[in-house]
């Protein structure tokens, strides 16, 4: 059973039966991880639901995000067992004067700073610490919801010859949705990993897994995603990224 099945109507499923959507487009042999948004302000600082984690973080997703985590531990496991480039996002803090929020600000009428949280030791857009990035891999912040939007992430995945996504992280129906579908743009074969995706809203999370799986990505259990990881060939990326620690993430360089 998908976690789409008790979302659908009757007649959903006679015009999915009667379409060829959900056909599997498989996933190619140069892959990078993709880690959407894991940070405290979409998993609050500790695991508890959501209406009260919402009390200290207003995007929080409470407990959803936090049963995600062991599934993007094993993706981020696999993947570096396997030297396959991750990539996390995170938002951008605002400017003071709240000019960058940009179109948010049609839709969220309110702010983080609208209302008094206790002192914190992180901020929200700090990766969840359960889940952060070693020193080579790749960070990359951003104003809106997709990975792609106005960051260097496409010229990253160019370089090192990327032809698969894998995603996973938050929200589902929103900045992972966003992503997925400007990699389906880009004509990357996509993979979205269903355990280590969260939302604050179960229909929008699993309606959105269905839309995506129909249509522009294979949605994957964590299982399928670590096999296909631990199956890839050795090496693939080394003549580009220094995967030994550094002190920052960096490609090599081509005359390398």
């Amino acid at each position: 059973m998908r976690v789409w099945d008790r979302f659908l109507t009757e007649q959903d499923r006679k015009i999915y039966a009667a379409t060829d959507y959900g056909a599997r487009s498989g996933l190619g042999s140069r892959p990078a991880l993709v880690v959407i948004d894991v940070s405290y302000a979409f998993t609050g600082d500790v695991d508890e639901p959501i209406l009260e984690a919402m009390k200290k973080w207003r995007t929080s997703c409470g407990s959803a995000g936090w049963r995600a985590i062991p599934a993007i531990q094993e993706l981020l496991e696999s993947a570096r067992r396997s030297r396959v480039p991750v990539f996390f996002s995170t938002g951008v803090d605002p400017r003071p004067d709240g000019f960058d929020r940009g179109a948010w600000s049609f839709k969220r009428t309110q702010s983080d700073d609208d209302r008094p949280k206790p002192v914190l030791k992180m901020r929200g857009n700090d990766i969840v610490e359960e889940v952060a990035p070693l020193p080579h891999e790749f960070v990359i912040e951003k104003l809106k919801p997709s990975v792609f939007h106005g960051t260097p992430l496409l010229g990253y995945l160019v370089e090192l010859g990327v032809d698969t996504l894998i995603a996973c992280g938050t929200t589902t129906s929103g900045c992972v949705r966003a992503t997925v579908l400007d990699a389906f743009n880009h004509n990357l074969r996509t993979a979205v990993v269903e355990e280590a995706t969260f939302d604050r809203f179960e229909s929008s999370h699993a309606m959105t897994l269905f839309d995506m799986d129909a249509k522009y990505a294979d949605v994957v259990g964590v299982a399928a995603a670590v096999e296909y990881l631990r199956g890839l060939k050795p090496g693939l990326y080394d003549d580009k990224i220094e995967f030994p620690a550094s002190s920052r993430p960096r490609l090599r360089s081509a005359a390398r």
